[in-house]
């Protein structure tokens, strides 16, 4: 069967269906349009049976009122920009299932961005076009101009996994020190001696702290990593990171800067060596995302609590779109060891 096509149809604009307005329902419906505009506000007055009239003709024609322009006549537009960054990492991916999931039922609608560094800051500059209540910034590094950008537009940003200095910035991150020095100080008493240690992006904040929770630790029993590996805190990286580390015999505990990462080299671990894990290896992460609790992984790691994360995430918004002028906030959660079946 052959399709016809009409030269042009496709490009021409003039051609593409246009999308029904008030004033089309209200042409048809006999009313003002204005009417229309109070039919679709519960708390308009209108008479009921103009009301149904107008709602009946609105159907038929396949209406339904333009939110955002409805909200650009007011203070607020519920629109919330969420940067996540690469979705390599669980836990981020897991953030952003969560919190969309928590803004949809605030009545708030999420524009996301997310993607390699350069992509994700060409987008910013794109979704900043926007009328943005505020901005969610999930982990990661961002050019310290997005600051002085959303400060002249009045965007406030609300920060995770991250502790900013700036105006109008609010922030909630995990110990990340602590929660690393918890998991050495574990391994040290399950009689561990040489250590390697797979990090993230070294220019990410999170990477540092949790660097220095484990040197930190391992110095204070006279300890020294005997390797070290920076990676991208993807699945794939920390199997990589482990296979160039791994060389060396002497390493029995593999400390890892994310759980993407730790179940990337305990899967190397398990298919490319003959090593025994927790036997000949212990493999500890950070996070606690969904799959480390699986029984084929069963890893041992450091939650970073996702559910209070969020809470405070949200809290934090509301508060500063209540007030916008109020101080800045900062929140610092405690991160929970879970001790499971690989160390």
């Amino acid at each position: 069967m052959t399709k016809a096509i009409t030269k042009g149809a496709e490009t021409d604009p003039a051609a593409r269906p246009r999308r029904v307005n008030a004033s089309d329902v209200a042409k048809v419906a006999g009313v003002s349009r204005s009417a229309v505009s109070r039919a679709f506000d519960p708390d308009a007055y209108l008479d009921p049976q103009k009301r149904e009239l107008i709602l009946q003709t609105a159907m038929q024609l396949g209406y339904r009122p333009n939110a955002l322009a409805a909200s650009l006549q007011g203070t607020r537009t519920n629109l919330v920009g969420v940067i996540i960054g690469d979705m390599g990492n669980q836990y981020d991916a897991e953030f952003a299932a969560h919190l969309l999931s928590r803004l949809n039922a605030s009545n708030k609608w999420p524009l996301v961005v997310g993607g390699s560094q350069p992509v994700t800051e060409e987008a910013i500059l794109s979704i900043l076009r926007y009328p943005l209540d505020a901005l969610i910034v999930r982990g990661g590094s961002l050019e310290p101009r997005l600051f002085d950008d959303c400060a002249k537009l009045n965007i406030p940003l609300i920060f995770s996994g991250r502790i900013v200095d700036a105006s109008l910035a609010d922030c909630v991150c995990c110990r990340n020190a602590r929660g690393m020095a918890e998991a050495v100080h574990l391994l040290l008493r399950t009689g561990r001696k040489g250590f390697a240690y797979i990090g993230g992006p070294e220019t990410w904040s999170s990477e540092r702290e949790r660097l220095a929770g484990v040197t930190g630790a391992l110095a204070q029993n006279g300890v020294t990593l005997l390797g070290q590996h920076q990676a991208d805190y993807t699945f794939e990286g920390g199997a990589a990171a482990a296979a160039l580390l791994l060389d060396d015999e002497r390493i029995d505990a593999l400390v890892c800067a994310n759980d993407a990462m730790a179940l990337g080299a305990l899967s190397y671990v398990r298919n490319q060596t003959s090593r025994r894990v927790p036997g000949d290896l212990a493999i500890v992460g950070f996070d606690d995302v969904s799959m480390a609790s699986w029984p084929d992984f069963d890893l041992t790691t450091v939650r970073n609590p996702l559910g209070v994360m969020i809470d405070e995430v949200v809290r934090l918004l509301e508060a500063r779109l209540a007030d916008p002028f109020k101080p800045t906030e900062t929140v610092m959660l405690d991160p929970i060891l879970k001790e499971r079946g690989t160390h």
